[in-house]
C-alpha cells in the first residue's frame, strides 16, 4: 500500500482505490483493481506510466471496455481509464481530431451534425474511439482504419509520436497497436461531406437494426467470435456455425450463448468471467468437432497480473 499512498497524492487525474472493474466492463464483469486512474492531458498519462514503471507496478490502458473481460479477481496493479475525461474533439474542414476517450456514438453524431460522412457505421458500437481503433473495429464491412488520416501514440520510451494510417497497418479487426506496446492517444479522421439529414438518416437505420438484431437488454460484449471463418470454401459467420451446433441458449452459472444472437454471450445478472470463458471454450470445442475449425475471439482477456490474451486463449477445451 506505500506505492498507492504516494501514487494518490500526485495530479494524474481523478483516482479510484479498489475500483470493482465490473463497473468498467460492458459485460459487468469483473474484481477489483488496486487503482484505477482516469486522466485528462496527455502529461498525466505519462507521469502514471513513468511512475508505474519505476514501482514496477502493472498497468492496462482501457477504453470504454467493451472488448474486455476482467478477471474475476481483479487487477493487481493500476488501470489507466481513458474516458470521458480524455475526449477533447476539433474540426476543421474533412478533417476531425479526437482524444482517444470520447465515445463513438457521440463523435459520430457530432460529425453527422457537421455534415462529416464516414464514421456512421459506428453509431451502435459503444465503446471509445481509441478502442475502435485498436481493434480496427467498425460494422457492415466497414472499419474506422478507412477514414484514418493519423494516430498520435505514446511509445515505450514514453515519447509521443504519430502513425500515417499506412503505418498502422489496418486489416480485418487488426492494427499495428494490438502487437505493441503503443498507447493510442490522439485520432485524425478524414471524412467527406455529405447531406446532414441522409447521415442521420442512415445512423437511424443502423441503431433500428442492432435493436432488433442484438440482446441490447443484458449486458454483453458485442460479438464474441471473429466474423472470418470459412467452412467448406465458404464464409460462415460464427453466429450461424454456434446456432446449427444448437448452442443457442446454452448457459453457464449467470452467463448465456444469446437466444437472439448466437455470437453474443450475456451476463444474465451474475455472470463471471469463469463462467464466460467456459462457454467460449466449449463452442469452440463443439463448433470444431462438427465444421473442424476452432472460432477465434476479438475480445481481450486482463488477467489479475496485468497479462492480456485474446478469449480464445485463455482456458482449456475440456
Amino acid at each position: 500500500m506505500d506505492k498507492v499512498s504516494s501514487f494518490i497524492n500526485k495530479n494524474v487525474g481523478d483516482i479510484y482505490l479498489k475500483e470493482p472493474l465490473s463497473k468498467h466492463s460492458s459485460w459487468r464483469i469483473g474484481g477489483p483493481v488496486d487503482v484505477l486512474v482516469e486522466p485528462y492531458t496527455v502529461e498525466q498519462i505519462l507521469e502514471t506510466l513513468q511512475y508505474a514503471d519505476l514501482m514496477k507496478i502493472p498497468t492496462v490502458v482501457i477504453g470504454n471496455g467493451t472488448n474486455l473481460l476482467f478477471s474475476d479477481e481483479g487487477f493487481r496493479g493500476i488501470i489507466i481509464k481513458m474516458g470521458k475525461n480524455f475526449s477533447k474533439y476539433t474540426i476543421k474542414g474533412k478533417r476531425a481530431c479526437a482524444e482517444a476517450g470520447i465515445w463513438t456514438p457521440k463523435f459520430a453524431k457530432i460529425l453527422s451534425d457537421n455534415g462529416l460522412s464516414g464514421l456512421e457505421h459506428a453509431i451502435g458500437i459503444p465503446g471509445t474511439l481509441g478502442g475502435l481503433v485498436f481493434m480496427n473495429g467498425g460494422s457492415g464491412g466497414k472499419c474506422i482504419g478507412d477514414i484514418v488520416k493519423k494516430i498520435w501514440v505514446i511509445d515505450k520510451n514514453y515519447n509521443l509520436i504519430s502513425f500515417s494510417k499506412s503505418e498502422c497497418d489496418f486489416s480485418y479487426r487488426k492494427s499495428v497497436f494490438q502487437d505493441s506496446n503503443y498507447i493510442i492517444c490522439k485520432i485524425e479522421l478524414e471524412c467527406e461531406t455529405r447531406e446532414e439529414e441522409n447521415i442521420k438518416f442512415e445512423m437511424r437505420n443502423i441503431l433500428d437494426n442492432r435493436k432488433n438484431k442484438f440482446p441490447l437488454n443484458y449486458p454483453n460484449c458485442g460479438s464474441v467470435f471473429l466474423s472470418n471463418p470459412v467452412v467448406n470454401d465458404t464464409f460462415a459467420p460464427p453466429g450461424k456455425l454456434i446456432e446449427e451446433a444448437g448452442l443457442k441458449g446454452y448457459q453457464v452459472g449467470g452467463a448465456q450463448i444469446s437466444e437472439k444472437h448466437a455470437n453474443f454471450i450475456v451476463n444474465l445478472g451474475n455472470a463471471t468471467a469463469k463462467d464466460v470463458i467456459s462457454i467460449v471454450q466449449y463452442v469452440r470445442k463443439i463448433v470444431y468437432q462438427r465444421y473442424g475449425l476452432y472460432l477465434e475471439s476479438e475480445i481481450k482477456y486482463v488477467g489479475e497480473m496485468g497479462d492480456l490474451k485474446s478469449l480464445h486463449e485463455v482456458g482449456i477445451i475440456e
